[in-house]
């Protein structure tokens, strides 16, 4: 597979899901609660607007060579920093929910940890070029780029955002794991960051309640477990090919978040298994796309940033798909592309134009990847 198909076979994915995510947001924006004289199709009208402007940005920055990033890493590292920690003063962050995750600009709301996961991946990619023959030692190959990603992570998960935390952790471990960090000291600080998670889903009596609920979710139905309960429910009722494009009825009411975090729940309900089979299907193919775009690249750095920016992606669809289908407790994660969410939605389409400027603005690899090919042209005489 050239690169010009893997990313051709990427963007016909995303823009796949990227329609489906309006129609569903507007199915379910149209039930969901807006403030008092708005209209009803705020959310469609939002999310058509943040759709535009991500992909304006996303062909933007694949005109551009990606490897510019690299003079302003240090910039970008401290932008992101000192945006994290304004989601915790007075007069600009916000807290909704008992969660500090955005930043209140006024005409909208903005969310640090979206842009942080970009430049988190752009930090780890540059670190890892430029040490590169040090990547297997402890210092320069883990604990110094461990403090570079550490903070913004530490920040994060400070925010009360578990689900983003968890999600950009995964993203960075891959990328240290295709740098050539040794898989022992990975596997020592998954358990590392695994216990550290657990400490902060049961330091805290509302994490611990959604953790009981995801174990018996009927049981709090009524309660903490009534989001899970009820996308079960939703999931259930859309059998195999779903009641049909706006015909759910767990948005009216039921179904907290039924156009954010569980849109998935009412994308099984209208759609059935056929609608959430192919939103897993398209969600794979991007990301194998994805990986054979980073294997056919012979610079480092775009091989690295690649792969971090395909995980972005990846990971937090998964943990989505796996909490909306009670394989995972509530977390509060977005579905990229499909969730409603302007901050979300721009900075993950923009991330498809950064993938588009690595294929576009790096020489590839002409050897042959698959065994059986390769087995061909060594036989060859």
């Amino acid at each position: 597979m050239s690169t010009r198909i893997s990313i051709i076979c990427i963007w016909f994915c995303f823009i796949t899901l990227l329609i489906l995510g309006i129609m569903m947001v507007a199915s379910t924006g149209l039930c969901a609660p807006v403030g008092e004289g708005e209209d009803p199709a705020t959310f469609l009208r939002k999310q058509s607007q943040f759709a535009l402007l991500g992909l304006g940005l996303a062909l933007t920055i694949s005109c551009i060579d990606y490897h510019i990033l690299r003079r302003f890493i240090k910039p970008m590292w401290w932008f992101t920093v000192i945006l994290l920690i304004c989601c915790f003063l007075p007069i600009v962050g916000m807290n909704i929910n008992g969660e500090n995750r955005w930043i209140n600009l006024g005409f909208m709301s903005f969310q640090p940890s979206e842009l942080a996961k970009s430049v988190l991946m752009i930090c780890l990619a540059h670190w890892y070029t430029t040490h590169r023959e040090m990547s297997g030692t402890f210092w320069r190959g883990f604990i110094a780029p461990g403090i570079i990603f550490g903070i913004p992570l530490l920040l994060i998960l400070v925010e009360k955002d578990m689900g983003t935390a968890a999600a950009l952790a995964m993203s960075g471990f891959c990328v240290m794991y295709v740098a050539g960090v040794r898989t022992w000291v990975l596997f020592l600080c998954f358990l590392l960051g695994a216990l550290v998670l657990f400490d902060q889903a049961t330091g805290s009596a509302n994490r611990l309640e959604r953790i009981y609920a995801w174990f018996d979710p009927e049981k709090y139905s009524r309660e903490a477990g009534r989001q899970q309960w009820i996308a079960i429910l939703a999931l259930a009722r859309g059998g195999i090919t779903g009641v049909g494009l706006g015909d759910g009825i767990e948005k009216f009411g039921n179904l907290p978040f039924a156009h954010t975090d569980f849109i998935f729940a009412e994308v099984g309900e209208e759609w059935g298994l056929v609608g959430t089979a192919g939103v897993l299907i398209l969600f794979t193919v991007l990301t194998l796309s994805g990986i054979v775009l980073a294997l056919q690249i012979t610079d480092t750095f775009g091989r690295l940033l690649a792969t971090g920016l395909v995980c972005t992606i990846f990971w937090p669809a998964m943990l989505n798909m796996m909490v909306v289908t009670s394989l995972l407790p509530n977390s509060g994660l977005p579905l990229p592309f499909i969730s409603y969410g302007g901050t979300n939605l721009v900075f993950t389409i923009a991330a498809i134009g950064l993938l588009t400027s690595i294929q576009r603005h790096t020489p590839i690899k002409r050897e042959v990847y698959w065994p059986a090919r390769r087995l061909q042209e060594n036989n060859k005489p």
